[in-house]
């Protein structure tokens, strides 16, 4: 319980630092994103909005003076200089292309770029005209159309290198989210140990407490018992005295199951494992039960495959099998069908163990295994269980790296399944 307990919590803390990391990498970059982009948009605002260049956008003729008809051809354009940084200006690359209503070229300014040819530069237009928006990355572009009456004007401003700073940023950002992770499970887990010690050392308290009490209880149990003997010879036999060794029966009973759940709580629950025939040890323990059934008028049907063996502790797992089997016949229905499947489903040794019940509501399956659960909420006595049995079975299933889990969608039927 306490590995599993200070696993949870490393589990837990590694998580929350994983949505702390996530969050602020996530951050640095979508800011990052939006004030690169909005200075790139910015340089391009300036570009179609310089006076020397404002007739290429705005003029009633897009084509440019001087060069009547659709051409396809520009007159050069004048250098760029609307940025206050003079160095930025000449840095500056871009290139425009302008496109009428049919989808034909009108014309094409290629004078601050040579990386592209007009014939590129006119499938990067009709890619970004089929875009919705009126911005976007295109390749290492940054694009922004301005709609003309006759016409559109895309403008394509190279970005290339604020690209790969951006993905520069979100490379180091992940690799430094994975150190940070790695180092913070280093750190975790030699702190862990610490971070729990007070919650083991409760645990450990609480579990000596069950084994004290239990074996302190049984001393005047047996001694209640023996009085009831002797009671029972001198007055003879009554309904008070049947009622008293009942009550002692049923807690001596809970006693003992209280100290095997916290011997199954321990660090190695089960230290003496070894290989075993667990058919045969499934036979073994269905013996027992077989003329209970019948005394009750149930009968038990059996599927349990041949040479099925396991690694494991022999006498948990029959004690698990008894917890099984003894709640399907406590549980069941008068005349109800009762059944215990044994096999192996691939690399996993599988246990099924049906009844028919009735309950008027369906159990809550994820609460069946937790200690004094009982499905009766009235917790009436009359089937005689107290809610540990399931809890101990759970605990032998997880001492031998199975599972356990039930099944009973109705309230007429009730299937409890263990893997190992």
């Amino acid at each position: 319980m306490i590995k599993k307990l200070r696993w949870r919590f490393i589990s837990a803390a590694m998580l929350a630092f994983l949505l702390v990391i996530t969050l602020i990498a996530g951050l640095v970059n979508i800011a990052n994103y939006c004030v690169e982009t909005r200075h790139i948009d910015q340089i391009i605002d300036s570009i179609i909005n310089y006076d020397a260049y404002r007739p290429r956008f705005f003029g009633p003729d897009m084509r440019g003076a001087g060069n009547p008809g659709m051409t396809g051809e520009m007159t050069p354009m004048e250098p760029f200089l609307a940025l206050p940084d003079i160095e930025a200006n000449y840095m500056t690359r871009f290139f425009i292309v302008a496109i009428d209503d049919s989808n034909e070229l009108l014309f094409a300014s290629m004078d601050f770029v040579a990386s592209v040819t007009e014939s590129e530069a006119v499938n990067y237009t009709r890619t970004a005209l089929k875009r919705n928006s009126d911005r976007g990355y295109i390749g290492g572009y940054r694009y922004a159309r301005v709609d003309m009456d006759d016409g559109t004007v895309v403008v394509f401003l190279n970005c290339e290198n604020v690209i790969r700073t951006m993905n520069s940023v979100l490379s180091m950002t992940l690799v430094i989210s994975f150190f940070a992770l790695l180092l913070v499970f280093v750190l975790v887990v030699i702190l862990s140990r610490k971070a729990i010690r007070p919650i083991a050392h409760n645990i450990e308290i609480q579990k000596r407490f069950i084994t004290d009490a239990g074996h302190e209880l049984k001393t005047p149990l047996t001694s209640i018992s023996t009085s009831i003997d002797v009671i029972e010879m001198v007055n003879g036999q009554d309904e008070w005295t049947d009622n008293i060794r009942s009550q002692v029966s049923r807690m001596s009973g809970l006693v003992s199951e209280l100290v095997a759940l916290s011997r199954l709580d321990e660090v190695k629950p089960v230290p003496d494992k070894e290989q075993f025939d667990l058919s045969s040890a499934a036979w073994e323990t269905l013996e027992v039960f077989i003329p209970q059934a019948k005394a009750k008028g149930k009968e038990i049907k059996t599927d349990i495959s041949d040479g099925i063996s396991i690694v494991g502790e022999k006498t948990s797992i029959q004690q698990m099998l008894s917890v099984l089997i003894d709640n399907a016949i406590k549980y069941s229905d008068d005349n109800g069908q009762i059944s215990l499947t044994l096999n192996r489903v691939r690399n996993k040794v599988r246990i099924e163990v049906f009844n028919t019940c009735n309950y008027e509501k369906a159990p809550d399956t994820d609460r069946l295994f937790d200690r004094f659960y009982r499905p009766d909420e009235s917790r009436n006595s009359t089937t005689g269980g107290n809610g540990i049995g399931l809890a101990i079975a759970k605990a032998v299933a997880d001492a031998h790296g199975g599972k356990i889990s039930a099944f009973c969608p109705d309230g007429k039927s009730m299937k409890i399944t263990v893997e190992l």
